[in-house]
């Protein structure tokens, strides 16, 4: 990979959680091999990633390449188009790690340049790490849906919980940290009732890390049945959303809504919660990744209704064994080996000396 381009993906890096709903950017502006500027995105800068490297070159910008992790943006935002100012500044080429998925962009970015004068090139070896790091906002621009990742801590034969006393840990101390970083990388985290009702779970990003806006914490409650006195309701700041059902009463509602939570009523076939209609909200209102850390119940109904993007589960060192300790996805599921969800692109994560993570895309069958 180019060098400078590796370090524009790094700079990249500084903005993920920072940007949202915009993709992490990184710039560096070289003369004759010499890096005189740098940039990268954040929203509360609100200046683009290449006009913050375009300023801090300077003159010494005229004739200079600009390396880019995706394409200039061509339209009027909260900003000017970047890419008249990268014409401004006399840049001789552009060369970038991808395209930008944005239909309001999407080549038109490249097209203004070639017609300025300015020379292209799209940096092949740096597309799949550029993508892996806008993953979100790529899938977003694609499909109008928030990539949903379902990650969930396992035993080696599979299973998330056992049935009596669950105390402590499936997972590391390391491997915990890491699903803070996992949580800094998504919009929104979703958990049932029943891990709340289980675990007094908190769903916050730990990591300590800016973010452009809180993570919304998302509890699917048919019934309506999140205490006001749990963690989530007591540390709520605008950011719990309870998605229920008919089947929950207005005084508990009107309880959970003077505490701050926000309650939708997402109800489908069966007086459920519809998972579906879950992403539709948040595709509305600009959430581009959730991450799903729920019982086995809600994970099957992710992947059995293909509301899931991708799984991301990190495996212990250990066996729980028995019929009755709680598998990673439970319901109905397949009756037939034949049956089974099938994965690809799986990818293998090595955690600490003894754990490891395996990340893989879910093959839809009804819709991509």
């Amino acid at each position: 990979m180019n060098p400078h381009l590796a370090e524009a993906l790094e700079l990249a890096e500084r903005g993920v959680g920072r940007v949202s709903p915009n993709p992490a950017v990184g710039a560096v502006v070289a003369r004759q091999g010499e890096v005189v500027g740098r940039g990268f995105h954040t929203w509360a800068g609100v200046r683009h990633a290449e006009t913050i490297a375009l300023e801090q070159a300077g003159e010494r910008a005229r004739g200079a390449t600009l390396y880019l992790t995706l394409e200039p943006c061509s339209h009027q935002g909260r900003t000017p188009p970047c890419v008249d100012a990268v014409i401004a500044a006399g840049i001789r080429k552009v060369v970038a790690a991808m395209q930008d998925p944005n239909p309001r962009v999407s080549g038109a970015g490249f097209r203004r340049l070639r017609e300025a004068g300015v020379e292209v090139e799209i940096d092949a070896e740096s597309l799949e790490p550029a993508g892996r790091l806008n993953a979100g906002f790529i899938h977003f621009m694609k499909t109008g849906r928030p990539l949903v990742t379902l990650k969930a801590a396992v035993t080696l034969d599979g299973k998330i919980a056992a049935p009596e006393d669950n105390q402590g840990w499936i997972t590391s101390e390391t491997a915990r940290a890491h699903v803070q970083i996992m949580r800094h990388h998504h919009d929104a985290i979703l958990t049932g009732i029943g891990t709340v009702l289980a675990d007094d779970c908190l769903l916050t990003d730990r990591t300590g890390k800016e973010r452009s806006r809180p993570l919304l914490r998302i509890v699917v409650d048919s019934q309506l049945r999140l205490p006001v006195e749990s963690k989530l309701v007591t540390t709520c700041n605008n950011d719990v959303l309870v998605a229920t059902t008919s089947a929950g009463s207005a005084e508990r509602r009107k309880r959970l809504e003077s505490k701050g939570v926000r309650v939708e009523m997402l109800e489908g076939a069966g007086g459920r919660v519809d998972l579906s209609s879950v992403t539709e909200l948040l595709a509305r209102e600009q959430y581009l990744s959730l991450m799903m850390e729920a019982g086995g119940r809600v994970n099957w109904s992710a992947l059995e209704s293909e509301i899931a993007d991708k799984i991301y589960f990190y495996y212990a060192p250990k066996i729980l064994g028995g019929t009755q300790s709680l598998p990673v996805a439970s319901g109905i599921g397949r009756r037939r080996r034949s049956d089974a969800i099938q994965f690809h692109g799986v990818l293998i994560h090595p955690i600490s000396p003894n754990e490891f993570a395996v990340e893989a895309w879910l093959t839809k069958t009804a819709w991509s």
